[in-house]
This record gives structure tokens, C-alpha cells and sequence, in this order.
């Protein structure tokens, strides 16, 4: 696992979700030019009940809170599934 892959788990781990799902994407964007700054594209699906009853920018902007820097130095790009767990 990379540096950052884990960097993310473990502060998406302050949501204490019930599944958590991170896949690195990056390899699909090769010479893309925003990847060449080193920011990496992933997608995130994330169950955790803290979104309940949220909309689903307010769940984004969780995400992104608990990700902090990494939305500026090790992301890129971040495709995001957050979901509470009665709306599995």
C-alpha cells in the first residue's frame, strides 16, 4: 500500500466507518497533467453513520475535512461514495 492510500484510511478512520473502500485509479491517468504535480486519482466509497440523514455535499465536505492537506498535496482527484448504513 502507498503513503498516501494509508494516510487516507487512517484519517477517514476518525468517521468510524463500517466499510471503507479506497482505490488508487492513478495508473488510468498517467501523463494526465494534473498528475504529473504527484497528486494521485482515487475512488472512495465510504459507509459510516455519521451521514445519515446528510446531504450529500455535506457528506463530501466531511470527507474532505477529514482528509485535510492531502486534498491539496496528495490527491488529485477523488471520486467519492459516502453512504450511511441503512441506505445499503
Amino acid at each position: 500500500m502507498n503513503d498516501i492510500l494509508q494516510r487516507m484510511q487512517e484519517r477517514l478512520s476518525s468517521l468510524q466507518p463500517e466499510h471503507l473502500d479506497i482505490e488508487d485509479d492513478s495508473a488510468a491517468h498517467a501523463g494526465h497533467a494534473g498528475a504529473r504535480s504527484g497528486g494521485g486519482h482515487y475512488n472512495l466509497t465510504i459507509v459510516s453513520p455519521c451521514f445519515a440523514g446528510l446531504s450529500r455535499v455535506k457528506r463530501h465536505q466531511i470527507v474532505y475535512e477529514a482528509l485535510g492537506d492531502l486534498m491539496q498535496t496528495g490527491i488529485h482527484a477523488l471520486a467519492i461514495k459516502a453512504i450511511a448504513p441503512n441506505e445499503i
